[in-house]
């Protein structure tokens, strides 16, 4: 089984520009896959095949494809062709070594010109399947679910689904940019909007060297894991050490930290024009 099923749900609303979507969406993957023995990533019928040069490479995919916004479940797949006892016999030698108490089959039609409907489908490739393996039969809370997907030319069979980040793919939402304190809260906030399909220009303001570093590396494995959710993240890090001093010595104990916080967004205004952020 060297082939990766990735579904996506949010996407499947959109109206003429959903082949826009999709097209972002598989560009992410290439850019989290990259570095893997990949084949090839394309869209096919309202999914996106990832194909494997070798299936060891799929415990590493797993685990980047989790974090790639946009898909909605993924999973490890196999290819079988449209007659029915050939895919059933692909389906039963890729079996070997599992014994369920229970299965049952979920098929899928891609392409309705399929004369079969998708009961008629389960119920044929089930069959087989417990013909060859004596396994019992359980619609409501079966130990294995087969699913079998039929496109115009092929189908693809898998027995499990990975979770994906879900929301939006990286770059459908403009670019805007995130003050990030260090805390949960604004990676937190930064996180949601990639989720939504946002490119996030990161800002850090720090007192170096007033105070320690130790504010720029916390920040720094913050955008290192926040990257992981877009695959690229850029770190804006703004000396703010003389300027905390300045409004320490001219305004009141009691506006200080409302001065801050407004000088902090000015700052970050200006960097988010220059960067050409559509938000803040």
């Amino acid at each position: 089984m060297t082939s990766i099923v990735v579904h996506y749900k949010e996407l499947a609303l959109k109206g003429r520009n959903r082949p826009w979507f999709v097209q972002l969406l598989v560009r992410n993957i290439r850019t989290a896959l990259r570095g893997l023995s990949v084949r090839s990533v394309r869209s096919v019928m309202g999914r996106i095949e990832v194909e494997l040069s070798d299936e060891r490479s799929w415990d590493e995919a797993r685990d980047r494809l989790r974090r790639v916004s946009g898909i909605a479940n993924f999973s490890c797949a196999g290819r079988g062709p449209l007659d029915l006892p050939e895919l059933s016999a692909a389906i039963l030698r890729d079996l070997e070594g599992q014994h369920p108490d229970s299965f049952r089959v979920s098929a899928r039609r891609a392409d309705k010109r399929f004369p079969l409907t998708s009961p008629q489908i389960e119920r044929e490739v089930g069959g087989r399947i417990k013909l060859a393996r004596s396994w019992r039969v359980d619609l409501e809370h079966p130990a294995l679910i087969v699913h079998v997907e039929v496109l115009s030319d092929e189908a693809f069979y898998y027995f499990g689904k990975e979770a994906g980040a879900g929301g939006l793919p990286t770059g459908t939402g403009g670019r805007l940019a995130c003050l990030l304190s260090g805390g949960i809260d604004s990676p937190v906030a930064a996180y949601r909007m990639m989720r939504r399909g946002c490119s996030v220009l990161l800002i850090h303001f720090h007192s170096y060297p007033i105070l320690s570093r130790a504010s720029q590396e916390k920040v720094r494995q913050i955008t290192s894991l926040l990257a992981r959710y877009q695959q690229r993240a850029r770190l804006v890090l703004v000396p703010f050490g003389e300027l905390q001093q300045r409004v320490l010595l001219a305004v009141p104990p009691e506006l200080r930290v409302v001065v801050y916080r407004r000088l902090m967004l000015r700052i970050a205004e200006r960097i988010a024009r220059r960067a050409h952020a559509q938000a803040l």
